[in-house]
C-alpha cells in the first residue's frame, strides 16, 4: 500500500465523519510502515480535492456573522467557527503528505501524526457542538486554510512557511483569548468548552514546530535565510496580517527564534 496515496484518499472524502475515520485509521497504519517519498503530483487524478460537505457554506471571512457567544446560538458558532478550521486543517494535514516528493521520511511521519490530531480535534469540537443542539455545516464557515493551500501548492517551502508557521500559529494567540471570554461567560458548556481548546493548544504548538523544523530543513537546503525568505514569501502569497497580541510563551515552545519573535512586529 503506498500510504500517502491513502492520505489523497482520505483527503477526497467529502462526509466528516468518515473523513476522521478514515484519517486515523490512515494514519495508524502508516505510523507501522515505510513511507515512499516518491514524486506523485502528474500521476494522480486531483478530481475532488478537497473532500468537503455541501455545508457548510463557504463564505469570504468578513462576511461571516457577528455573533454575542452570550448567548448559546452565539457560542454554537464560536464553537462551529474552531471546528471549521479543524475541518480544514484535516485537509491540509492530508494534503502535506502526499503532495510534496522528495521529502525525509520524517515529514510524512510528522505529518500523518498533525492529520491524527486534527482529526481528533474535529471529533472533540463536534460532538460539544451536538451536545449543544447543533451539528457541523450549521453555520457558515470561511476558506482562509485552504485558500493558503492552493496559493502554495507548487511549493513546500512556501506551504511550511505559511500554513502551520502563519494560520495555524495564529491559533496559538488567538486561542488564550477565546478561552479568557469563555471564563467570563462561565456557563458549563463554555468552561467545557475551554477545557477542549487546552487540549487543541497544547497539540497546536506541536503542529506549529513540525512547520518550523521543516521550513528550516527546507531553507537550509536552498541555502536561503528563514527570516529574509519568509517575508518575501509572505508578500508574494499575501498572506493575512500579523497582529497582536502574540502569544510569544507559545510561539517559542513552537520552535520560533528570538529574533523571529522579534521580527513579528515588522513581518508587513
Amino acid at each position: 500500500m503506498h500510504h500517502r496515496l491513502s492520505a489523497l484518499a482520505a483527503l477526497r472524502i467529502t462526509d466528516p465523519e468518515e473523513k476522521v475515520a478514515t484519517t486515523r485509521a490512515a494514519a495508524a497504519l502508516a505510523a507501522l510502515h515505510p513511507i515512499a517519498s516518491d514524486e506523485l503530483r502528474g500521476t494522480v487524478d486531483e478530481t475532488g480535492v478537497p473532500g468537503r460537505p455541501a455545508r457548510p457554506v463557504r463564505v469570504a471571512a468578513t462576511a461571516v456573522p457577528q455573533r454575542s457567544p452570550f448567548t448559546d446560538e452565539g457560542r454554537a458558532a464560536l464553537i462551529h467557527a474552531i471546528c471549521h478550521i479543524e475541518f480544514n486543517a484535516i485537509n491540509l494535514a492530508l494534503d502535506a503528505v502526499w503532495r510534496f516528493g522528495g521529502m525525509p521520511e520524517a515529514y510524512y511521519r510528522d505529518w500523518w501524526r498533525v492529520a491524527d490530531e486534527e482529526a481528533q480535534h474535529f471529533t472533540l469540537l463536534h460532538a460539544h457542538l451536538q451536545g449543544m443542539g447543533f451539528r457541523y455545516g450549521d453555520f457558515p464557515g470561511h476558506d482562509g486554510l485552504w485558500t493558503m493551500c492552493e496559493k502554495t501548492k507548487d511549493d513546500v517551502t512556501a506551504r511550511m512557511a505559511l500554513v502551520p508557521r502563519t494560520l495555524e500559529a495564529r491559533g496559538l494567540d488567538a486561542t488564550p483569548l477565546i478561552q479568557a471570554k469563555l471564563a467570563r461567560i462561565g456557563t458549563p458548556d463554555a468552561l467545557a468548552a475551554s477545557a477542549i481548546l487546552d487540549i487543541i493548544l497544547r497539540d497546536e504548538v506541536g503542529h506549529v514546530a513540525i512547520g518550523n523544523r521543516w521550513y528550516r530543513w527546507l531553507c537550509e537546503r536552498e541555502g536561503l535565510d528563514p527570516i529574509g525568505h519568509y517575508r518575501l514569501l509572505y508578500r508574494r502569497h499575501e498572506a493575512p496580517r500579523l497582529r497582536p497580541p502574540f502569544n510569544l510563551d507559545a510561539r517559542s515552545r513552537a520552535g520560533f527564534t528570538d529574533e523571529e519573535l522579534g521580527a513579528l512586529s515588522q513581518a508587513d
